[in-house]
């Protein structure tokens, strides 16, 4: 499942942070979250950031994706780190069984998140085993008049989540608002989003907005940390 991060290749990076996109929050979160002997899965890996940044303190660190090329490049730079608990595997997380890799105690998410996969990790973690992730939140992009489908407002993600078996123990938002001096900082700015925002439709209502005087752009995430209950 790819639609989130795809939609997120337009979002602003980290400010000159070592996790470059990354969520600073999520990061801090899964820092406190004690690693040692225990096994990750990290949904929608992509180039492997999240996984690479995790694998030093943890036993292993399985990084699942649909994206073929992006796992070659996670999987260079495992080798480069001289990170030989990482494994990458092509695999689509909305319908994986993530205990195929063994037994996960942690399953992160950086921006692919869905139902779905709250779902397979609900049936995947064992007791005490957590969830951790950074989804859009139905602020991002609310400027182009269309709310991601894979956006969550926090009382549904708590409603999914307990629906799963989890309990929310940490929830958070982080939000970011770039502020434009003109239609014409305004249109440049997001001129690599254009393509894909047209195909969708949200190229127009962005456009407008911006030449009605609009000089905003939100990006907003929701960071959830969840814990599986005893059945």
């Amino acid at each position: 499942m790819r639609g989130d991060l795809k939609e997120a290749s337009g979002r602003a990076a980290g400010k000159g942070d070592a996790h470059g996109a990354l969520s600073p929050t999520l990061v801090a979160w899964l820092d406190q979250e004690p690693l040692q002997g225990r096994a990750v899965v990290d949904i929608g890996t992509g180039a492997g950031h999240l996984a690479l940044h995790l694998a030093p303190r943890a036993r292993r660190v399985v990084g699942l994706d649909t994206d073929a090329g992006a796992l070659v490049e996670a999987q260079r730079q495992a080798r480069r780190a001289g990170l030989a608990n990482v494994l990458f595997v092509v695999a689509d997380a909305e319908r994986t069984d993530y205990r195929a890799f063994g037994q996960p105690d942690l399953v992160v998410a950086h921006l692919c998140m869905s139902d779905a996969i709250i779902a397979q990790a609900g049936a995947s973690l064992p007791p005490g085993g957590a969830l951790t992730f950074a989804s859009f939140h139905t602020n991002q992009w609310r400027e182009t008049g269309a709310r991601s489908r894979f956006a969550y407002a926090p009382d549904r993600a708590q409603t999914v989540l307990e629906a799963a078996g989890f309990r929310v123990e940490r929830l958070d938002v982080e939000e970011q608002i770039t502020h434009f001096s003109s239609e014409a900082d305004a249109l440049a700015g997001t001129a690599l989003l254009r393509p894909r925002w047209e195909a969708d439709g949200r190229w127009k209502t962005w456009e407008r907005f911006v030449m009605e005087g609009g000089r905003t752009l939100t990006r907003s995430r929701l960071i959830v940390l969840a814990r599986r209950e005893s059945a």
